[in-house]
């Protein structure tokens, strides 16, 4: 039998999201959070292998249009992105003991449901894994097997703290759009060459209607 899983998305308070956006972004910054958020709980939700997704946020401007989608939204003790995630991961383990749990990155603007399969797939071969960022340094998914503890290290250099935690770093091909999360203007322009999820796409072409042309 297939592994389900249920995947934790943790969603900043928005005035401190995407702060390295801010310039390109202007007075739409909080917007485009909430449609980057919301493509990646959409694309998430549209994945077959998965089961639920549990959003964990302080900040009802986010929880709304998230629980919307179809979210379970979990408050934020406000502690840090690992408790965060291990709040999120002790709910999901209450509702569905026998699945997998997974955390995922919010700010997956292209994510692909059939990669984000991919890459649930090779995780479940695996008692911990990881998937790391564009740029080899961050991480975008960790996740566990039905059962196991749930340790992230997200924040700073999390691939070599994922690595030193002895999670199996997945280096499977055709997952482009799970490793392409945004937090700079050039984050964003190779995320709009994989394709934006609606939400994200529609705010990108308020703001640059002249940049999509060309």
């Amino acid at each position: 039998m297939s592994i389900r899983w249920s995947l934790v998305i943790p969603v900043k308070t928005l005035v401190a999201a995407k702060t390295r956006l801010a310039a390109a972004t202007g007075p739409h910054r909080t917007r485009l959070a909430v449609a980057v958020a919301c493509d990646t709980v959409a694309a998430a939700l549209s994945c077959p292998p998965v089961a639920r997704v549990i959003v964990v946020t302080a900040d009802p401007a986010a929880a709304g249009p998230l629980a919307a989608l179809g979210a379970d939204v979990v408050h934020d003790p406000d502690r840090g992105l690992n408790t965060a995630l291990r709040t999120g991961a002790a709910h999901a383990v209450r509702v569905a003991p026998d699945d997998a749990v997974g955390a995922l990155q919010a700010d997956l603007p292209a994510l692909r449901p059939a990669e984000l399969a991919v890459a649930l797939g090779a995780a479940a071969e695996f008692d911990q894994a990881f998937v790391p960022d564009a740029l080899d340094v961050g991480t975008t998914f960790y996740g566990v097997r039905p059962g196991r503890p749930f340790t992230p290290r997200f924040g700073g250099e999390s691939r070599a703290k994922h690595l030193a935690g002895g999670a199996k770093e997945l280096c499977v091909p055709g997952i482009d759009s799970v490793r392409r999360d945004v937090d700079t203007p050039d984050d964003l322009r190779a995320a709009i060459e994989l394709g934006l999820g609606r939400h994200t796409a529609a705010v990108v072409a308020e703001l640059w209607p002249v940049d999509r042309e060309g």
